[in-house]
């Protein structure tokens, strides 16, 4: 299927991209700041066929993938699988070994699926012939995931592969107040540790919170102090 059109493709399957998943948008830890180099190199053809990322929920996994997909524009396609388990799978990756570059979020959502597997194995293999690059995420490393087909398990350790750290309190500090300061948003470190003290565990909670508190000043011209934070959550 050559000349897969990209933008139908994602269209057909309601995939999205969300505006705000940049490596601009990205804080990385000095332990992650090799990888972000090896995607940059991966997206210029000059890096590795395959990379795999894992890591649990909130490592920044999907904001990853996305942002490889800005960055490599209309010849990148970006399938969250835990989204699209219900669909066939050929349905799915029928001919996107033509593009430049396919970023498979949430594998571990298909394993266990015959079909879903077999899919996989073959456009690892297809991905190799026709010189397409992946950039694949998971919850476990490719030699603790529930894998039927050895070989699909084989594939997927072509590459690289780069082990996300969890974030702790102060991470999500700095997380927050970057992404703060990215808005234009001005958060103290008194605030900012107030906040993250308080907020939900996982980082992508702890954003929306941002993204709350960021509407809420806007509307009512206020600067983000405690008092205008506990008004504004409830807390």
């Amino acid at each position: 299927m050559a000349g897969l059109d990209t933008r139908q493709h994602q269209l057909a399957l309601e995939v999205q991209l969300r505006d705000d998943a940049t490596l601009e948008n990205f804080l990385a830890a000095p332990a992650v700041q090799p990888l972000v180099l090896a995607l940059k190199q991966q997206i210029a053809a000059q890096g590795e066929p395959i990379i795999y990322l894992y890591g649990p929920g909130g490592t920044g996994k999907s904001h990853l993938l996305q942002a490889a997909c800005h960055l490599a524009g209309s010849r990148a396609l970006y399938l969250p699988l835990a989204e699209l388990v219900e669909y066939a799978p050929e349905d799915v990756l029928q001919g996107v070994e033509t593009l430049e570059l396919v970023c498979l979020d949430d594998v571990h959502a298909v394993l266990g699926k015959d079909d879903w597997e077999l899919a996989l194995f073959d456009l690892c293999n297809r991905a190799r012939q026709w010189g397409c690059r992946l950039l694949v995420a998971a919850d476990a490393a490719p030699r603790a995931l529930s894998v039927a087909l050895a070989d699909l398990r084989s594939r997927l350790s072509w590459g690289i592969v780069y082990q996300l750290p969890q974030a702790d309190d102060d991470a999500k500090d700095a997380i927050l107040r970057f992404r703060a300061a990215r808005r234009g948003l001005t958060l103290s470190a008194e605030v900012s540790a107030y906040i993250v003290s308080r907020a939900p565990r996982s980082l992508e909670s702890l954003l929306a919170l941002l993204d709350t508190l960021d509407k809420a000043s806007l509307a009512e011209q206020r600067a983000l102090s405690i008092p205008f934070v506990k008004q504004t959550l409830r807390w």
